[in-house]
């Protein structure tokens, strides 16, 4: 489970990130990050649809990519917005090496845009 203050909760935020950020594509995940100037910590937040599966599988990706996220929070940047968005193959894929080269990925983009 996240940290309360580390979870993105309102739907504004999300579309900031979403259309606002950067963005990089996995095989099974797309994760965006948007960079705010504000100094509070990083957050985030999950997007998985009705066509990942059933619910128990949904649940069972967003627990996989929440657990994962727990490991990587301390290395975003303050301020960031981070949403990941799990896509139907996520079933059949290894979700936290995945989310760690994205994420890695996205970071290195991220400092080469500054």
């Amino acid at each position: 489970m996240l940290p309360r203050n580390a979870r993105l909760t309102s739907p504004e935020e999300f579309a900031r990130a979403t259309k606002s950020g950067l963005r990089y594509a996995g095989s099974s995940l797309v994760v965006y990050l948007y960079q705010s100037q504000t100094l509070e910590p990083a957050r985030c937040g999950l997007i998985v649809s009705k066509s990942v599966g059933g619910s128990v599988v949904r649940h069972k990706i967003a627990r996989l990519i929440r657990h994962a996220l727990r490991d990587h929070l301390s290395q975003l940047p303050e301020g960031a917005l981070l949403v990941v968005r799990a896509l139907p193959t996520a079933t059949t894929s290894e979700i936290r090496d995945e989310l760690t080269k994205t994420l890695g990925k996205l970071i290195v983009k991220n400092l080469a845009k500054k």
